[in-house]
């Protein structure tokens, strides 16, 4: 009996073992040992202090890569992936109003107290104080590296990130011939 349990074990430990991948993605460049997979995708960087005073209230533009989408009120803001949010006047749901855009390198994502909004700015998260009536925005706060740096959209990490610079996209590689 204790044969049989033994030879089950070990029939079962095969069968998971065969199915275990070297790097994990079990892509046929597993089957080549030393081989490297890299990115499809270069970092866009962006000096520090040129990406902390990055954060201004620019005119209105069309949305081309959307992601996050929130509602406060009669606003509308929508999330340009990497590049900020556009504000909708929303008091009309069948027609909103684009009337601003929140131009935020690296933001991924938004939340609002209290007029003060918190935006996940690449590493950061910054607090900015908008009025939208009057056309005034603020960064009232900032805490660096809050976030982890940013991953290209297949998962890789850079390479290396020059000193005193912050990834705020990714961008395809382009190939020349």
């Amino acid at each position: 009996m204790k044969q049989i349990y033994r030879l089950i074990l070990i029939a079962f430990a095969m069968a998971i073992f065969q199915s275990c991948c070297r790097n994990g993605d079990c892509d046929e460049i597993d089957d080549f040992p030393g081989s490297m997979v890299v990115s499809a995708y270069e970092p866009v960087f962006m000096e520090r202090p040129a990406f902390e005073s990055s954060v201004v209230l620019s005119p209105i533009k069309p949305v081309i890569n959307a992601g996050k989408i929130y509602v406060v009120g009669t606003y509308l803001f929508i999330n340009e992936k990497n590049e900020g949010f556009h504000v909708f006047n929303n008091e009309n749901p069948a027609n909103p109003l684009p009337i601003h855009f929140i131009e935020s390198p690296g933001a991924t994502d938004l939340a609002i107290r209290d007029n003060v909004f918190f935006i996940n700015q690449a590493t950061d998260l910054i607090a900015v104080e908008v009025n939208l009536e009057t056309d005034r925005l603020t960064v009232s706060k900032r805490i660096k590296e809050t976030f982890p740096i940013m991953l290209s959209p297949d998962g890789f990490y850079p390479q290396s990130i020059p000193t005193n610079n912050v990834i705020v996209n990714w961008i395809p590689k382009t190939t020349t011939p």
